[in-house]
């Protein structure tokens, strides 16, 4: 096995992960089934959970996850809420980044912690309004983040986001071990 910072490299499979995940990664309104297939594998290896919140753009039902080839799903802790107000009644989370591109402070400036939500807007028109400015009143404005990126690119894709956040949460995780 082949270690680069503590990080282990080629990993045969079903081998535990060498940091600690308990990072919710929170989908509001996805539209694009495969970006959600893509998060979803991003879940099982990270051991992160993957919230949905409702409405959605696709089937998620059983029937539609298994023409889609995801034999994985079985292995994701993914938790579907009606809407925004019920994944807020049942998580009551603690401590959450909300993401857009529209954010000033890029992800690497945050303190990301164990516990931590991650939550992300959908694909064509990221968090709503309504949502920045609660998450502002909840948490200050400190609690938006973004990724960079250059022009002429307006932002990245969102299952490419999800996974670029999640592993610099673990990596951030991982440092403080």
């Amino acid at each position: 096995m082949l270690s680069v910072d503590g990080w282990l490299v080629g990993s045969p499979r079903g081998a535990s992960a060498p940091y600690p995940s308990n990072i919710h990664i929170v989908l509001l309104n996805p539209e694009i089934p495969n970006n959600t297939g893509t998060i979803g594998r991003t879940a099982a290896a990270t051991g992160a959970v993957l919230h949905i919140v409702h409405p959605i753009a696709f089937d998620m039902s059983e029937k539609a996850r298994r023409r889609a080839g995801l034999d994985y799903w079985g292995q994701i802790d993914c938790r579907e809420h009606e809407s925004w107000e019920a994944f807020l009644d049942t998580e009551q989370p603690q401590r959450l980044w909300a993401f857009s591109a529209k954010a000033p402070r890029p992800v690497w400036e945050a303190d990301l912690q164990s516990d931590d939500y991650l939550l992300f807007g959908c694909e064509t028109s990221g968090l709503p309004e309504v949502i920045r400015t609660w998450a502002i009143d909840r948490w200050g404005p400190e609690c938006l983040l973004s990724l960079p990126v250059r022009s002429p690119a307006r932002s990245l894709n969102l299952a490419c986001a999800v996974t670029a956040v999640a592993y610099e949460s673990l990596r951030q995780s991982a440092a403080r071990s």
